[in-house]
């Protein structure tokens, strides 16, 4: 049967190992790491600029959260929203690599590194997805390892 939500966005079949997505960028501003480390990582670094400059990390920076959070967003944005996604199982791998710091440009890639059917239900497709996201001078600042369940087209369908 065919969800009538998701009818006209691509499906599991539709996706190729190897496919790159280009998430886009953002800006992360002063206000933006302040108003999020004070809801979600109230850490000195992330709220007072004269601590902050003390720190190892030498001035105002984003939460690595803040990091993955922006990065999500941008996956949301440019590829979730275009496919049969129902969310995701979860992340490994983890690297927060280079500080963002305030004024800093943010974006990168995802690329598919695997597809799976799911043994127990054919319906559905596990997509893992690997993160690469990048300051603007091109360093990296975060990678991770996503796996987001997908939609299959036909359940009966061979992956």
């Amino acid at each position: 049967m065919t969800n009538p939500v998701t009818k006209d966005r691509r499906h599991f079949e539709d996706l190729a190992v190897g496919e790159v997505i280009d998430l886009g960028r953002t800006t992360v501003s002063k206000d933006m790491i302040i108003t999020f480390a004070r809801e979600f990582d109230p850490l000195p670094f992330h709220l007072d600029e004269a601590a902050a400059k003390a720190s190892l990390l030498g001035g105002l920076a984003s939460s690595g959260w803040q990091t993955g959070a922006l990065s999500l967003k941008m996956l949301v944005d440019n590829f979730l929203s275009q496919i049969a996604s129902c969310g995701g199982l979860g992340f490994r791998d983890l690297k927060w690599k280079t500080p963002v710091m305030v004024g800093d440009t943010i974006g990168g890639t995802v690329t598919i590194a695997e597809r799976r059917r799911s043994s127990t239900h054919p319906q559905w497709g596990i997509v893992t997805l690997d993160f690469d996201m990048r300051n603007q001078n091109g360093k990296p600042v975060m990678s991770m390892r996503l796996a987001n369940l997908v939609e299959c087209r036909k359940a009966e369908a061979v992956a």
